[in-house]
């Protein structure tokens, strides 16, 4: 069975992966956040294609004919001459090669060894040199890269395409696009061949046992770590035992959730008490085998101290691997929306919100609406350090305002930590997000229960969608309340939550 490189990557991950992928591929159910992050990569892709000069395409089609790519690729490379390619912009890595003929560049070149086959993502080639550059959206090299490009090179070299060169392609977070479509600098390089050349020897041995697991029986591996890295995997639904209360439960378990699984543990409750260390995992381990909430006396306390009018403050953001408005950088984050609900007094609520869907960078907006909103005294209250963040990136996109907009910092009270040390429900299993604490504490208001956009990775799809012109103005204009109503409800929770856990009225 042929093998492609994504999949013996996927076998490196866990064997029990490569064959659901290939046997039982209707058990995968991949997350909005890898589909996110498959759709980042296939943008930076796009742009890397116009930033590497003078390329030509090797091109499937709706069939998916690899046998027809590897002809092609193969005919291509036969006649392969012209003028030399460079990387446009900082980080560049010109390539002349005086006196033996410019190389031309290839995308998706395909090539097949001893039943792997792989598409290179740029490929420059003449008939005496052969650079391979791997394209990945992240803003470092990463450990998981190296047997990515070993395996491309060991396929090549086995083609009969000796590789003389070999780099990582990835974002330089530093670079700040100008405009006009031009990202020239986006991209820098780093070597990696060394590290490459290193591993490769050992593909061979890596597709041999990839293919004894294709022809045997579904393995027997049992979950861990390795379920969510490198790769976060689309069978963990299928894997991972079915309990009410998971061993992930237990906070930050890192290897300790290996050690769990091999000796037989299924659920939080298995775990004897002498076996958990640390004093949150501790707490999370007393409420749920008591099936009851455990409350620090201080706590009511300390959230009935912070003083009134209270601000509850919650953003929506979007952080483009491309950027696509002048002056932003790759995964700034650029907020389009808020959502404020003043506390004058006890239970005395106003509420505004701010939305920008014109599709142009949203921030001075945003600002002035923001600073007009939360006047000058009183806590702003959020829910995690990332608005602090937000404010932080608006005063860096809106010079003029950056002044006013960091004297909102002293002002921000992060009501997380607070619950995190005074506050745990069996309910959270683990986790102190607002959505999991909220139907703990209100168990009728629930994220669930919400329209289109229920969390943070469909707003960013709404926004998008939104903002696009070939969206409807009917489309637009029900995204819009949707984003509105989704916003509401994540500053309208930290109301009720505050509410409920100080006994306020």
């Amino acid at each position: 069975m042929r093998l492609s490189k994504t999949r013996l990557l996927n076998f490196l991950q866990c064997s029990k992966r490569l064959w659901l992928e290939t046997k039982r591929p209707e058990l995968a159910e991949v997350s909005p956040a890898t589909q996110a992050l498959f759709d980042t990569g296939h943008r930076v892709g796009e742009i890397a294609r116009k930033l590497y000069d003078n390329g030509t395409g090797i091109h499937i089609g709706a069939s998916n004919n690899l046998t027809a790519a590897l002809k092609q690729t193969q005919a291509l490379l036969t006649t392969s001459a012209g003028q030399s390619p460079r990387v446009a912009g900082q980080g560049s890595l010109p390539l002349p090669l005086a006196g033996e003929g410019r190389p031309r560049v290839f995308f998706e070149a395909t090539f097949e060894h001893q039943g792997v086959l792989v598409r290179t993502d740029i490929l420059e080639h003449s008939p005496t040199r052969t650079r391979l550059v791997e394209v990945k959206s992240s803003t470092k090299m990463k450990e998981e890269y190296t047997p990515d490009v070993a395996i491309q090179t060991w396929v090549l070299d086995g083609a009969g395409v000796r590789v003389n060169d070999i780099a990582l392609a990835h974002i330089d977070n530093q670079f700040t696009y100008r405009g006009n479509g031009e990202y020239a600098g986006l991209l820098t390089e780093e070597p990696i061949g060394d590290l490459a050349r290193r591993i490769a020897p050992q593909v061979p041995e890596w597709t041999r046992r990839a293919q004894q697991v294709l022809a045997g029986s579904e393995p027997n591996i049992p979950v861990g770590t390795h379920c969510r890295a490198p790769y976060e995997c689309p069978f963990i639904s299928y894997c991972w035992p079915k309990t009410e209360y998971p061993l992930t439960a237990l906070p930050n378990l890192g290897s300790k959730l290996n050690e769990y699984v091999a000796r037989g543990f299924r659920d939080l409750r298995d775990v004897p008490e002498e076996e958990v260390s640390g004093e949150t995992r501790l707490r999370v381990w007393r409420a749920t085998v008591a099936n009851r909430p455990e409350i620090q006396p201080t706590l009511r306390d300390e959230l009935r101290a912070i003083p009134y009018p209270r601000y509850y403050l919650d953003f929506e953001t979007i952080n483009f691997a491309v950027p696509i408005w002048p002056g932003t950088r790759p995964y700034q984050v650029i907020p389009f929306q808020w959502s404020i609900h003043i506390e004058k007094s006890p239970g005395v609520l106003e509420h505004l919100d701010y939305l920008d869907l014109s599709g142009e960078l949203p921030s001075r907006g945003v600002a002035q609406a923001l600073l007009k909103a939360l006047g000058g005294d009183g806590p702003i209250l959020t829910y995690s350090n990332y608005e602090r963040q937000c404010v932080q990136s608006l005063a860096q996109l809106v010079p003029t305002l950056a002044d006013t907009l960091r004297a909102l910092e002293p002002r921000i009270v992060d009501l997380l930590p607070i619950i995190k040390r005074g506050y745990y429900h069996p309910a959270m299993r683990g986790s102190w997000s607002i959505k999991a604490v909220l139907p703990a504490v209100v168990p009728d208001l629930r994220y669930e229960n919400l329209g289109d956009v229920k969390e943070g990775d469909e707003a960013q799809r709404a926004y998008l969608e939104a903002i696009s012109p070939r969206t409807s103005q009917e489309r637009k204009d029900h995204l819009k309340t949707s984003l509105l109503e989704y916003c509401r409800f994540d500053t309208h929770a930290m109301v009720h939550v505050m509410t409920q856990l100080s006994g306020s009225p």
